[in-house]
């Protein structure tokens, strides 16, 4: 796969953008002045999406009724997650405001022994993230770190089902791994790097969307959004093929020829114009739309190019 820079029309769209998806496209795309990209990523705390998830935080810290909340992607687990996502400065005044009162309040509710929140709840899928978040703003917890490696299934990956289910779902696996590279990144603590070298492997062995078994694409029903070759953002929890890739690109690890496929699928998807649209969405309460399904999308965009320029190292 090569590499091609956005052209200068595709450039001035993605450039006209929130401050959460502008600071990133100077740092991963143009390779702006480290003070420039600072100054941008500055105001994702008090300008466009990141300023508005600030200012709907509740009194008692939460976002959305609680830490998670049924059917709903604006409770405080799922507003913190997109505000990592967006790249808020983690010791900035208006994110340790908001962070020592999550830490104060919020916990996971009686059917969790009233958690706290940075120690997260019971499943897998859930908690992966919730130390990635943790790890991000400065809560790193090595209790749920610990968890999370002794919950790893044989094959190398984890599932939320377990132990009713003994084999790996790619959703849970990559929900982890995001969790345990963050701790990694933050804490120096190299325990975790085994169990996540071999929940990357788990994913690489399988192409990033394929059947061990056979070789061929694992069958989803298509009609809905759990299509792995469908790409979206927010993710959520949803497995997608971008997704793994921007994780993989994240860690820093050389590119490897098992990823070629999934990345050449991604690269199939540029529009004529230079973009990726939304493919889909994942329905559910939420504080507002970004992007429209159907449509370019500029967080998709960043993330295709970040994995395109980091895919065309491949030897």
């Amino acid at each position: 796969m090569t590499y091609a820079p956005p052209s200068p029309s595709t450039l001035d769209w993605l450039l006209d953008s929130d401050p959460a998806i502008r600071w990133q496209v100077l740092r991963d795309i143009t390779g702006s002045p480290a003070d420039e990209v600072a100054a941008e990523r500055a105001r994702v705390a008090t300008a466009g999406w990141g300023a508005q998830l600030l200012s709907l935080q509740e009194a008692d810290g939460d976002w959305g009724g609680g830490a998670w909340v049924y059917k709903s992607w604006a409770s405080t687990f799922e507003t913190l997650m997109l505000l990592r996502e967006m790249g808020l400065e983690p010791h900035s005044h208006p994110a340790r405001n908001a962070i020592d009162l999550v830490k104060q309040n919020s916990n996971w509710g009686e059917y969790h022994n009233h958690a706290p929140f940075f120690e997260g709840e019971s499943e897998p899928c859930i908690n992966g993230r919730v130390l990635a978040i943790g790890a991000y703003f400065g809560e790193a917890s090595a209790k749920l770190a610990e968890r999370l490696l002794s919950e790893q299934l044989p094959d190398g990956g984890w599932n939320c089902d377990a132990p009713e289910s003994t084999r790996a779902s790619f959703n849970t696996t990559l929900c982890v791994l995001e969790g345990l590279y963050a701790y990694e990144q933050a804490t120096g603590d190299s325990s975790v790097t085994t169990a996540r070298r071999s929940g990357e492997e788990y994913l690489l062995a399988r192409g990033l969307y394929k059947s061990l078994r056979t070789g061929q694409p694992i069958e989803i029903d298509r009609k809905s959004e759990k299509d792995w070759r469908r790409i979206s953002f927010p993710t959520r929890w949803y497995y997608d093929i971008l997704w793994a890739l921007d994780y993989l690109r994240k860690t820093g690890a050389a590119p490897d020829p098992r990823a070629a496929d999934a990345a050449a699928l991604i690269a199939s998807k540029q529009t004529a114009e230079g973009a990726w649209l939304l493919e889909t969405y994942h329905d559910g309460a939420e504080h507002f739309l970004m992007e429209a399904v159907g449509q370019p999308s500029r967080w998709l965009t960043l993330r295709a190019l970040r994995v395109q320029r980091w895919h065309s190292q491949t030897p």
